[in-house]
């Protein structure tokens, strides 16, 4: 006699991955305005371990393809953002945003977003990482329920979609023209990028 059952999976955490219209014209815009500035603008130091990082006002120096990705970034925020109720919500996100150029060894370390409901980021080149998994550079979150699901046995899961890593990362491998975008509480980091050539990217916070 088999025994019904239901798994509800409570307290899910949203990662919205979104490949972007036209986006081999507007990585090569981005790319454009990114490497100029890093020419004429020493990068600053925050979460990234090695690599350059711009400014968080990219918004005012990145020109009308960083203002039509922060559009495409807002759109996003609102499809996937509802009041309690459920309903649709119509937000006029503030956001900032900054630019990031990884070479070989860089990354960046476990880090949050204070202050902010949605972070995202954007791949304008990721250096191969999707061809090549080896090449490292992942994008990686961290179980916001902490180590506990893992602690006592780690070699068990839980027979449900996500279980598989209850208590450990997951991690997301860059793709070119994808946009990623998170709850800006969630823990997450940059895995050390082992290969030879650029991996540019664009970080985006959105708040109310």
């Amino acid at each position: 006699m088999s025994q019904g059952f239901e798994i509800v999976p409570l307290f899910a955490t949203p990662i919205v991955l979104s490949d972007l219209p036209d986006a081999p014209a507007l990585c090569a815009e981005l790319r454009k305005v990114i490497e100029q500035r890093e020419k004429t603008h020493p990068g600053t130091q925050h979460s990234n371990l090695g690599g350059w990082q711009s400014t968080w006002d990219m918004d005012r120096w990145g020109g009308a393809p960083a203002i039509k990705l922060l559009a495409l970034a807002r759109n996003l925020a609102n499809r996937v953002t509802t009041d309690r109720e459920g309903k649709p919500v119509a937000i006029t996100w503030r956001a900032n945003m900054w630019a990031n150029v990884n070479r070989s060894g860089h990354g960046n370390e476990f880090h949050s977003h204070p202050g902010s409901y949605w972070s995202a980021v954007f791949y304008v080149d990721d250096a191969g990482i999707d061809a090549d998994a080896s090449l490292g550079g992942e994008l990686e979150f961290m179980d916001p329920r902490g180590p506990g699901p893992a602690m006592y046995a780690p070699h068990l899961g839980f027979a449900m979609p996500g279980g598989l890593s209850a208590g450990a990362n997951e991690t997301v491998r860059p793709k070119a023209g994808r946009l990623v975008m998170f709850p800006a509480w969630i823990l997450h980091q940059v895995r050390p990028y082992r290969g030879n050539v650029e991996r540019i990217s664009i970080a985006m916070n959105l708040s109310l």
